[in-house]
């Protein structure tokens, strides 16, 4: 319990930090949302249903890298301009990042939920599932993204981050694709031994 009570006091900085003159406010809504709606689904289920403390980590970086990214913009974090003009890069990607963890934190919350519930039982089957859901929840985000951006006009651009690249959105759903499978690769055997002590 002091390692979540810890990662709430952090986060809670964190968007303290992010709400005090963020670039702009509609961007700062929008990209925050989700990190406080998934926190209240995570308040409102702790009872019944607890994580690791992996995914609870995960989870924390996860928001913070929303968080931040609403204070900048996606477009102007700026040790990602840093990374930029380092590596001769046309673009702030920041953005990628957020949607590498996109599908690399969502993969490894549906690897716990379907095991621990026994939705699916054959390690097969299992992987592929978590896939897809990555990928589905990638690519419900970029609809949400693109009817942000007809609903508020100019006002989206920023939250819509595509900084005029055409192929921004079928390489945000790659970097989840990717991020997705490093997770299941990179940190399935630590999950699995969290996992064994806990209760289902």
């Amino acid at each position: 319990m002091k390692f979540i009570y810890l990662l709430l006091a952090l986060l809670g900085a964190l968007f303290i930090w992010s709400a005090i003159n963020p670039k702009e406010y509609f961007t700062w809504v929008l990209e925050v949302s989700p990190a406080i709606l998934g926190l209240l689904v995570l308040m409102f289920t702790f009872q019944k249903f607890r994580f690791t403390n992996l995914l609870y980590l995960l989870i924390f970086f996860h928001c913070a890298i929303l968080i931040i990214g609403g204070h900048y913009t996606y477009a102007e974090v700026p040790l990602f301009d840093w990374f930029r003009d380092i590596f001769n890069q046309s673009r702030n990607n920041y953005d990628k990042l957020g949607h590498f963890v996109q599908g690399f934190v969502p993969a490894m919350i549906a690897r716990e939920l379907l095991i621990r519930k026994e939705v699916i039982l054959k390690k097969g089957w299992l992987l592929f599932i978590i896939v897809c859901i990555a990928l589905a929840i990638s690519a419900i985000y970029e609809l949400i993204e693109w009817a942000v951006s007809i609903w508020s006009g100019e006002g989206g651009d920023s939250f819509l981050g595509t900084q005029g690249y055409i192929w921004d959105t079928q390489s945000d759903i790659l970097f989840a694709f990717i991020g997705a499978i490093v997770a299941l690769l990179t940190l399935s055997k630590i999950h699995d031994k969290q996992l064994s002590k806990c209760k289902k």
